[in-house]
């Protein structure tokens, strides 16, 4: 009975009401960073950040300007829904009266209510608004949302990762976007297949560029490194033509390349979908030799098929797989990219071409409004 008392005593209830709250207010906290949960208390914050804000204008109008009522209008359109987000311009609006009442016509001396300091406050809450809805239509707070931009982008990062090759091998990628922008029309995804003997590539160029296409790069991305190494090599690219009709976008085509190499005798196949052809330099002669395979853009008809061309890579050789960014503008055609590429990539050929994918696009393509993307392949003496 002595315990059950102590349990029902007022302390007792008290601690329990302040953990049930703190609890309530964590989870809340953790409902809206994750976009389920109410805006309350960010609503509940600022509306009370509103008469404070006044009371300082009308005891110290110098310091404390009536525009300083713009602070709680732009965290509002960062953290509120755009329901909340009116019942805050309502409040800043009643704010602003009282503000322009109290301090007398703005005629009369400085830091008044001015007709530029409703402008101002009227054009933060607009732009305000426009963001909330914009939130709203996405679903996620503005936090989370640039945490999952994020999250996407290092996603492409890592499925454009190339698996570690054998001792004897060099591979390296590089990939510059439209703009200096994060998301690229341009991936590439890699598998060893075959018990690690075989190496697949796929290098991909999506219809866009940038932030246009780094969206349906990322789908495709994903489809793609399911389908690599789950198929044989000669039935991949008709399986991407067939996801990309499927998905029946406006802009719905890609290019791609499909190298399928032997990591242990250096034989390879290259399988392309109106991808440029690959380079491949012979160190015996030092002559970059063209390997164009035939086939037709993805996603264009059903039933396309897919020609093969074989080639072989001996100790010293090297192979590029690129994108048509990297040797096509519309000054330059893309004979004269690869001219340029190639005489570039001479440079290399005494050094090694560690780290000259990077350089090469600095070289041939560094001001060229596209999606540029290089992949090395050699094979070392």
């Amino acid at each position: 009975m002595a315990r059950r008392a102590r349990a029902d005593s007022y302390p007792a209830r008290l601690r329990k009401s302040a953990h049930r709250t703190r609890i309530a207010l964590r989870k809340s906290g953790v409902d809206y960073f994750r976009g389920d949960g109410s805006d309350w208390i960010a609503l509940a914050g600022l509306l009370l950040i509103v008469p404070a804000v006044t009371c300082g204008t009308l005891l110290n109008p110098v310091w404390c300007a009536p525009a300083a009522l713009v602070m709680p209008i732009v965290a509002g359109g960062l953290l509120l829904r755009p329901a909340s987000l009116l019942g805050l311009y309502a409040a800043a609006a009643a704010a602003l009266i009282v503000e322009s009442l109290a301090l007398g016509p703005y005629g009369q001396g400085p830091a008044r209510v001015t007709p530029g300091t409703v402008l101002v406050v009227a054009a933060c809450g607009f732009f305000g608004l426009v963001l909330a809805q914009f939130r709203a239509r996405v679903g996620v707070p503005w936090r989370r949302g640039g945490t999952m931009l994020f999250d996407l982008r290092e996603r492409i990062r890592v499925q454009s990762a190339l698996p570690r090759l054998p001792q004897g091998w060099h591979r390296e990628m590089a990939l510059r976007p439209a703009g200096g922008q994060s998301f690229s029309g341009d991936f590439v995804v890699a598998a060893r297949t075959n018990g690690g003997r075989t190496l697949e590539v796929v290098l991909t160029d999506v219809s866009g560029k940038g932030m246009d296409a780094g969206s349906r790069a990322l789908l495709l991305s994903g489809a793609f490194g399911g389908l690599l190494g789950s198929l044989p090599p000669h039935t991949f690219l008709p399986a991407a033509n067939g996801y990309l009709l499927r998905q029946d976008w406006d802009e719905g085509f890609a290019t791609s390349i499909h190298l399928v190499l032997d990591l242990e005798s250096g034989d390879y196949e290259l399988l392309s979908a109106g991808h440029p052809p690959a380079l491949q330099l012979h160190a015996g002669s030092g002559h970059w030799e063209e390997k164009a395979a035939e086939g037709p853009l993805l996603g264009v008809y059903d039933g396309a098929q897919f020609d093969a061309v074989k080639g072989s890579l001996a100790p010293g050789d090297v192979l590029m797989l690129f994108t048509d960014g990297l040797v096509e503008t519309s000054d330059r055609d893309i004979a004269e990219g690869i001219d340029r590429l190639t005489g570039e990539a001479d440079r290399y050929v005494l050094s090694g071409f560690e780290g000259a994918a990077w350089h090469l696009i600095e070289a041939c393509a560094k001001d060229v409004n596209d999606d540029r993307a290089l992949l090395l392949l050699s094979r070392r003496p």
